[in-house]
C-alpha cells in the first residue's frame, strides 16, 4: 500500500478552531456593552418599579404603621385581621365575580366583533371599526366613570330617558346591587374590549386562507367552521387575551370607585378599592400592603392555572 493510500485510509484529525484575533474579541466585547446599556434602563426600571415595592409591601405587610408612628412589627396579625374582616372577604368575592362576567364578556364581544370586520367589507370601512373600537382604551378610566355616572343616573340619566320613551320604569343603575355591579361590568368591558379586539383581529390575519378555502370546499358552514377550525387556531391568541384580561379585572378600581363608590353597601366594592381605603384613608398600610399580597397571590395562582389547562386546550401551528 503507498503512502496515498495509507493517507487516504488515515482518519482525519478534528481541527481545533480557529484562535480568535484581538480584533474579533474587542468586536465582541464591544456588542455585549453594548447590549448591556440598551438594557440597563429597562432592568433598572423593573427593579426599582416592580422588584422593590413588591419586596417592600411583603416586609410592610408585617408591620403596624400609620406614617405617624414609627412602624411596629406585627408578624402575621394583619393577615389573621384580614381573614376575619368581613369587608375584606366580600371585597374578594366581589372582585371575583366581576372578573368572570366582565372577561367572559369582553372575550366573546371583542371576538363577535373581530369576526365581522375580517368579514368581506371595504379596507377603509375596516379601518375606521378598528380606531372606533380602540379609542375608548385610550382614554382615562375615570373620566369615562364621570361621564358614564351621568347616563346610568336613576333620576336624569340619558339612559332611563331613553328607557323611558319605550315605557319601561327607571331603572336604578347604581343604586341596586345586583344592577350596580351589572352597570359596573359594562362601563368596564366597554372601555377594555378594544383591546382583545386587536388581539384577535390580528390572530385572524395569521390564519391561513387556504385552511378555511379547503374547509369550504368540504362543506364545513360557518358556524361549524369558526368552531373548528378558526377557534382552535386563534387559541394562543385567546389565552394571551383572557391572561391579560383576567389580571386587569382582577385590579380594577376607577370604574366601582367613581361609579358607585363601593356602594350600594358593599356590593361593588373591590380588593383594590380595600388597599385604598385601608392606606390612604384609614393610615392602615401594614394591613393595606397584606391585602395587596394576598392580591398578587391570587393573580399569580389564577395565571399559573391558566398555562397550566393551555397545554390542553391551545393549540399551535
Amino acid at each position: 500500500m503507498t503512502n496515498t493510500q495509507v493517507s487516504a485510509v488515515r482518519p482525519k484529525q478534528p481541527t481545533a478552531p480557529p484562535a480568535a484575533t484581538p480584533r474579533t474579541s474587542v468586536r465582541d466585547r464591544g456588542a455585549r456593552l453594548l447590549a448591556t446599556f440598551f438594557l440597563a434602563p429597562t432592568i433598572v426600571g423593573i427593579v426599582v418599579f416592580t422588584v422593590v415595592p413588591i419586596v417592600g409591601s411583603v416586609v410592610l405587610s408585617l408591620f403596624h404603621w400609620n406614617v405617624i408612628d414609627d412602624p411596629t412589627f406585627a408578624g402575621g396579625a394583619n393577615y389573621r385581621e384580614v381573614f376575619t374582616d368581613s369587608t375584606v372577604l366580600v371585597s374578594f368575592g366581589n372582585t371575583l365575580v366581576f372578573m368572570v362576567f366582565a372577561v367572559a364578556l369582553q372575550l366573546l364581544i371583542a371576538l363577535v366583533l373581530a369576526l365581522a370586520v375580517n368579514g368581506r367589507m371595504p379596507v377603509w370601512l375596516r379601518s375606521v371599526f378598528r380606531s372606533a373600537f380602540f379609542f375608548p382604551l385610550v382614554l382615562s378610566a375615570a373620566s369615562i366613570s364621570v361621564v358614564m355616572k351621568y347616563l346610568f343616573n336613576q333620576d336624569f340619566g340619558v339612559v332611563n330617558w331613553g328607557l323611558g320613551l319605550v315605557g319601561v320604569a327607571p331603572v336604578p343603575w347604581l343604586t341596586s346591587e345586583n344592577a350596580a355591579m351589572a352597570t359596573v361590568v359594562l362601563v368596564y368591558v366597554w372601555q377594555q374590549f378594544g383591546f382583545s379586539f386587536l388581539l384577535f383581529v390580528g390572530g385572524l390575519n395569521n390564519i391561513p386562507k387556504e385552511i378555511h378555502e379547503a374547509a369550504s370546499l368540504d362543506g364545513a358552514t360557518g358556524l361549524r367552521k369558526h368552531l373548528n377550525i378558526t377557534l382552535p387556531l386563534l387559541s394562543p391568541t385567546l389565552l394571551v387575551a383572557s391572561v391579560v384580561g383576567i389580571i386587569n379585572a382582577l385590579q380594577v378600581f376607577e370604574q366601582p370607585y367613581v361609579l358607585t363608590n363601593g356602594g350600594p353597601g358593599d356590593a361593588t366594592r373591590t380588593v383594590v378599592m380595600v388597599i385604598y381605603e385601608s392606606a390612604f384613608e384609614q393610615l392602615r398600610f401594614g394591613e393595606a400592603s397584606a391585602v395587596g399580597v394576598l392580591l398578587f397571590v391570587l393573580i399569580m395562582a389564577v395565571t399559573a392555572l391558566q398555562f397550566r389547562l393551555s397545554r390542553r386546550f391551545v393549540h399551535y401551528q
